[in-house]
């Protein structure tokens, strides 16, 4: 038996319930309150909750099933660093930013505060040389996991990614601009603060016919929950829209599986939306 279905198993055997929404989500909770969530990936686990001896109890037991190394209060995970307070939560990627920056040579780049014009568009045709595919496809990757807390991108990176089989420098001056503009705001990230308003929020939006070589428009959305952004996605529709209208539909459509989604992941974590979700929309034939 792996290791990972074995955490699962004990996980399951101390109480706990999977997320019917997160298949590495796990949740325990009693009627007085107390509570404990934990999140499994891979080999690496991160538990959280409102009790110090339920957190304790699920420690012990896992550390004398399992080999096992606590590291204490979360600082970092997967790449991301997370600075924690009693009044608020920041998250970010400024070490591994850093890290990209430096493996592509762009750590003395001069730095730029947008990650693309306005209104850009890139074809599959271009001019010149190709660029070694392989360097460029390693840093469309790096970009894309850059985008997990850094929404800013999120449009722009995954623009560049549908050049990886043949890229031109024209793509590769796009993504190279991208790690310019991650360069001079390499300490961002998303602050999450206590005490507010915990009502989900979503915005969506598209364009029309935006890909100069299908005629495919492209969904976006953003979804806050109290201070900060939770879940964001742009990604390029899968049929070609006849009309704005039809084109913001279906960004609306994607969206709200999204939204779907997000509001049984809370439900899950006692956070349960106890009125509708509002989707912004910008678009009156749409809604």
């Amino acid at each position: 038996m792996s290791t990972n279905k074995a955490r699962h198993i004990l996980i399951l055997k101390c109480g706990f319930q999977k997320s019917p929404y997160e298949y590495t989500l796990y949740i325990k909770g009693n009627s007085q309150g107390r509570f404990m969530v934990v999140s499994l990936y891979v080999d690496d686990l991160i538990f959280t909750g409102n009790d110090v001896k339920m957190l304790k109890e699920f420690q012990h037991s896992m550390m004398a099933e399992f080999k096992m190394t606590d590291l204490g209060e979360l600082h970092h995970f997967l790449g991301i660093e997370v600075h924690q307070s009693e009044k608020r939560i920041f998250i970010s990627q400024e070490s591994y930013a850093k890290e990209v920056l430096k493996m592509f040579m762009m750590k003395n780049a001069n730095p730029v505060f947008t990650p693309c014009i306005t209104g850009l568009k890139l074809s599959k045709e271009g001019e010149g040389k190709l660029v070694n595919s392989t360097i460029f496809k390693s840093l469309v990757g790096k970009l894309m996991y850059l985008t997990s807390k850094r929404p800013g991108i999120m449009y722009v990176v995954s623009l560049v990614s549908r050049f990886m089989e043949k890229p031109y420098p024209n793509h590769w001056e796009v993504a190279k601009k991208i790690l310019r503009y991650v360069k001079g705001t390499i300490d961002y990230g998303i602050f999450y603060k206590a005490n507010t308003l915990v009502d989900l929020i979503g915005y969506m939006d598209s364009d029309l016919a935006g890909s100069i070589d299908d005629s495919r428009s492209t969904s976006g959305y953003v979804f806050h929950l109290g201070s900060g952004a939770v879940s964001w996605s742009s990604k390029k529709q899968s049929v070609v829209a006849l009309s704005t209208t039809e084109a913001e539909y279906i960004a609306a459509s994607y969206a709200g599986c999204q939204l779907i989604w997000l509001r049984g992941i809370l439900e899950s974590l006692k956070q349960k939306q106890s009125k509708s979700t509002i989707l912004f929309c910008d678009n009156s034939s749409t809604i």
